[in-house]
C-alpha cells in the first residue's frame, strides 16, 4: 500500500534557539532516524514537525517524536511501520496510531480520507 499526502502547507523556520531547547529530543530523533535507516529528509520532516509542536509536559515527548518519525517518514517516502517506530521509542503502536493525522494536519498537510 501507497501512502499519497497532499502538501498544503507554509514554510515553517524554527530558530536556532529551538534546536538548541530541544538539542537531547532532536538527537533521539537522529538516533531512532538512524536505527531506521532514514534518509536525511525524512528526519529533517520529523524535526520540523517535533519542533511545530512541541508537548509541555516531558513524559509525552517520546510519543509526539515516535509520531513525528512516523508522519515525516510518510512524507518522504520512507514508509516504516507504527510498531517498528514504536519498538524503538519505547512507545505503544496505538499512541502513534491515534496521533498521525492530527499531526500531519499540524505539519500543513491533507491526510488520506480513508
Amino acid at each position: 500500500m501507497r501512502l499519497y499526502i497532499t502538501e498544503k502547507r507554509e514554510s515553517i523556520v524554527h530558530t536556532a534557539k529551538d534546536h538548541v531547547e530541544q538539542s537531547e529530543w532532536i538527537s533521539e530523533i537522529d538516533r531512532v532516524a538512524n536505527e531506521l535507516n532514514l534518509g536525511a529528509r525524512a528526519k529533517s520532516y520529523a524535526v520540523e514537525i517535533y519542533l511545530s509542536d512541541i508537548p509541555e509536559m516531558e513524559r509525552s515527548k517520546p510519543a509526539a517524536i515516535a509520531t513525528g518519525i512516523y508522519v515525516g517518514s510518510l512524507i518522504a517516502g520512507e514508509e516504516r511501520s507504527q510498531q517498528e517506530i514504536a519498538d524503538k521509542m519505547g512507545v505503544s503502536r496505538l499512541t502513534i496510531q491515534g496521533r498521525w493525522k492530527d499531526t500531519l494536519k499540524i505539519a500543513g498537510f491533507d491526510p488520506p480520507s480513508w
